[in-house]
């Protein structure tokens, strides 16, 4: 290992012919960084059958069951559409549905289209339960089965509370959601209901104080994200498929700038570096923009960046800007005549780190970059706050899934993991988000919005699909990572559910 955690590149990938070349030139292999060897122990507390995506889908399926119970007048009711974070005033009234719970009992069985039973396996002894249509009582559900479905079912009925501005009943209702869930639960459906509670408590907390911006400890949520990339194959996705499309944009340009919007420890540059510093026509000039929040870590990041370079006799320069991209001009970028720009987002929800959506759009209309590298998290971060609530659980339900099929429910790096990245994201969505709080709406697929001005999309090439399988080939088949190619884009996820979706675009002003 370098310092810094930079992973050294052991092998390189074959040259394999993009299927659907945009620019014109030959296709050139990338390498591969050794991934930390996979734990042999066997997870006996796992929290997922390994044939279904259990509690994921079960999540889906009860979300949906619950919210199509709620009484008549609740779903036509226009409330239910505003965002709840609307309540950020000294007073507030009362709600239109008084004390309105959703109290009735789950009536539908809980079957897939053919009929067949669903099965789901709880983390403890391995007991498969099945949910059918006399069995949500306990007839057909074991004890801790039957408990997070009450766990699950409290939740939902708290959003509706807090969607419609009941904050005293939604209160009440997280005081018994902390008293009973717990986030070192071997459940993994015990361990989303902890962290969603504890969210939706910050919720309610900054409607009735009117407090919506909590500090963030920038080191530790690094630390983490660098804890995911060696658990999970989902950062090592968004950093080798980004890369590969880069590199072939950048082929046999000899000045490069390379910004990344938000570009924390770095980690996914050494692996570009090493092969372009390889290229036989010789290595290009490098000069990186480093986009941040904290300059001291920008600084830290740009020495790693440039000791590694000098290592290997390339020449590079490292610009820290501790700022969002929306929120600056574009002299700070300083742009340079003769350089081939390259943009790199990957998205997330930890906080925001881009600014205003449309003056980030706008920056990128100016810049005119020959690439950017976008990958998305297949979540909507808009909507009124029981969407968001529905979307997050549905999504965050399956990364719990994901971490607990690998992980034992003890494991240091999970915890981590799901304190300092997941529950920030899941809090940032709840208790923080929201158009009414935010002040704009977020544009839902960012493809969709690039697609509109002025951006053509380009293909990602066989050799970036090549290079995410063979990341998922270092994580055991068994666990059930999904790749899927089509649409110009490349899609990762856990079983039916797609998680993070990696795309690449040029300005029409760069072709």
């Amino acid at each position: 290992m370098m310092k810094g955690g930079f992973e050294v590149v052991h092998a390189t990938l074959d040259i394999i012919q993009p299927h659907e070349p945009i620019w014109d030139f030959a296709s050139a292999g990338f390498p591969t960084t050794s991934v930390s060897s996979m734990p042999r122990h066997a997870v006996e507390n796992r929290c997922v059958n390994l044939e279904r995506n259990e509690l994921s889908e079960w999540m889906e399926q009860v979300t949906k069951q619950l919210i199509d119970d709620l009484p008549a007048e609740t779903e036509t009711d226009s409330s239910l559409q505003a965002d709840a974070s609307m309540v950020c005033e000294d007073s507030f009234a009362p709600s239109p549905l008084g004390d309105f719970r959703a109290r009735k009992p789950v009536r539908r069985s809980f079957l897939d289209g053919g009929g067949d039973e669903i099965q789901w396996s709880n983390e403890q002894g391995n007991q498969t339960s099945n949910f059918c249509e006399n069995g949500v009582n306990g007839r057909g559900l074991s004890r801790l089965d039957e408990q997070g479905l009450s766990l699950i079912t409290l939740l939902l009925e708290c959003a509706v509370a807090i969607s419609v501005d009941n904050l005293g009943e939604a209160h009440r209702m997280l005081l018994e959601l902390t008293q009973m869930a717990s986030p070192y639960a071997p459940s993994c459906a015990e361990r989303v209901v902890a962290y969603f509670a504890k969210a939706m408590s910050s919720r309610v907390i900054n409607s009735w104080l009117g407090i919506c911006s909590p500090l963030i400890n920038y080191k530790s949520v690094h630390c983490a994200f660098q804890a995911f990339n060696n658990v999970s194959p989902f950062i090592k996705f968004a950093h080798f498929t980004s890369n590969q499309a880069i590199l072939e944009a950048l082929h046999r340009r000899d000045r490069v700038h390379i910004i990344d919007l938000d570009i924390m420890q770095g980690l996914q540059w050494p692996a570009l570096f090493h092969i372009l510093a390889t290229r036989i026509e010789g290595p290009p000039h490098v000069r990186m923009t480093g986009m941040g929040s904290s300059m001291e870590l920008l600084v830290e990041t740009g020495k790693q960046l440039s000791n590694f370079a000098k290592r290997l006799g390339m020449s590079f320069e490292f610009h820290p800007i501790a700022k969002k991209f929306g929120e600056i001009d574009i002299t700070m970028v300083q742009v340079r005549r003769g350089e081939t720009i390259a943009v790199h987002w990957l998205q997330h929800s930890l906080y925001d780190a881009t600014g205003p959506e449309w003056k980030t759009l706008r920056l990128f209309e100016q810049l005119a970059p020959r690439v950017i590298t976008l990958v998305e998290q297949d979540l909507f971060h808009g909507g009124s706050f029981l969407d968001r609530f529905v979307g997050s659980l549905h999504y965050y339900s399956t990364m719990f899934d994901s971490l607990g099929a690998y992980l034992p429910a003890d494991d240091p790096s999970r915890h981590r993991i799901e304190h300092c990245l997941l529950y920030r994201e899941i809090n940032n969505i709840l208790a923080i988000g929201g158009p009414a709080r935010s002040g704009e709406d977020k544009f839902k697929h960012w493809r969709s919005e690039l697609a509109r001005n002025c951006f053509v999309q380009v293909p990602m090439s066989s050799n970036s699909m090549a290079q995410a399988q063979l990341i998922l080939n270092m994580f055991p088949p068994a666990h059930g990572y999904s790749l899927v190619q089509g649409d110009g884009t490349l899609r990762l996820g856990w079983k039916d559910t797609s998680l993070f979706t990696a795309s690449a675009w040029t300005s029409r002003a760069s072709r």
